[in-house]
């Protein structure tokens, strides 16, 4: 088959799937408000079941919740009647998947939810379905057409599907009021809870393994300080341990073209003075940003009352993972 005949049938899907998609906004009303009102005075969890193609979205949607504030699980309809109901209580909602709102094993499913008293929430293509008739509220996701060349495969109706939990969950999150900080929270092992999570002061260096030298300490000694650290700069104290400076390898062979003399020399006479420094509290992910914008390798850390406390290095960001 043509290049040009293959690329036309993919546009034509994406393109079946995208006024599915733009369709369902259309039609969106007060059912799916009082949707999102029913979930957020939800005393249990939020179950979801499906079978098939519909129950692989389904599975999607209980994920995204979870991650997201609205505490959900995922049933399938077959097993549910095979004991898995036992997770259903009186306290519940069951978000019900089905185009049809006719497959035997949903309807199987519905009247037992009914007798345990669970409130049921349909998304489905045919609100004269068995299932609408079962539902406290009924989510309408029909689509004109599915895009499957045979017309039997379902591409459309689980695009919409999935679009309309993923509203669900969008307006969840802002009726919770849910952030950042609470997303991180529920995704603490992946990359994105380390940039949401992670600390300055989790990653910094501490005690001997950064240099902090006094403001009148010379040269030769603040390089085997900086040695000894292992690290590539000193940081400059005054007598109260603010940092005032910054001594790092770029001023040394700035000097050293001109002042033979520097090895005798007190630091406080060739550091940085006033370095940018950051908080022991500010996101690693922040520091990194400072870092690059202004193409430099270390930061001196301070805590609330503004000493020094550490130093970040940029390795020390690469190693946490940020990068």
């Amino acid at each position: 088959m043509e290049t040009k005949v293959i690329l036309k049938k993919a546009r034509e899907v994406l393109q079946v799937e995208s006024d599915a998609i733009r369709d369902l906004g259309k039609k969106l009303d007060a059912h799916f408000s009082r949707a999102v009102d029913l979930i957020i005075k939800c005393k249990g969890r939020v179950i979801v079941t499906g079978m098939g193609k519909t129950g692989i979205i389904g599975r999607k949607i209980a994920s995204t919740l979870s991650s997201t504030g609205t505490p959900s699980l995922w049933m399938h309809s077959a097993e549910a009647v095979h004991g898995d109901l036992g997770q259903v209580t009186r306290n519940d909602i069951v978000i019900v998947l089905s185009n049809s709102g006719e497959t035997e094993e949903t309807k199987r499913l519905l009247p037992l939810v009914k007798k345990i008293r669970s409130k049921i929430i349909s998304i489905t293509g045919n609100r004269q379905s068995t299932l609408a008739k079962y539902s406290d509220i009924v989510l309408d996701v029909t689509v004109k057409e599915e895009g499957c060349p045979l017309g039997l495969a379902p591409m459309a109706s689980t695009t919409a599907t999935l679009a309309l939990g993923d509203a669900l969950a969008a307006c969840l999150i802002v009726r919770r009021k849910f952030r950042k900080e609470d997303f991180a929270f529920y995704h603490p092992g992946g990359t994105l809870g380390r940039k949401l999570l992670l600390k300055v002061g989790d990653i910094m260096r501490q005690g001997s393994h950064f240099a902090k030298v006094k403001d009148s300490m010379v040269v030769r000694n603040v390089l085997l300080a900086i040695t000894q650290a292992r690290c590539g700069s000193a940081c400059v104290v005054d007598k109260k341990g603010r940092c005032i400076g910054i001594f790092t390898d770029g001023d040394l062979r700035r000097h050293l073209k001109t002042d033979t003399m520097i090895l005798r020399r007190k630091v406080s006479d060739v550091m940085t003075k006033h370095p940018q420094t950051v908080n022991t509290e500010k996101l690693a992910v922040e520091a990194l940003t400072i870092l690059q914008e202004r193409k430099i390798d270390e930061l001196p850390v301070v805590n609330g009352k503004g000493k020094l406390v550490g130093l970040l290095d940029v390795q020390d960001v690469l190693k946490a993972g940020l990068v």
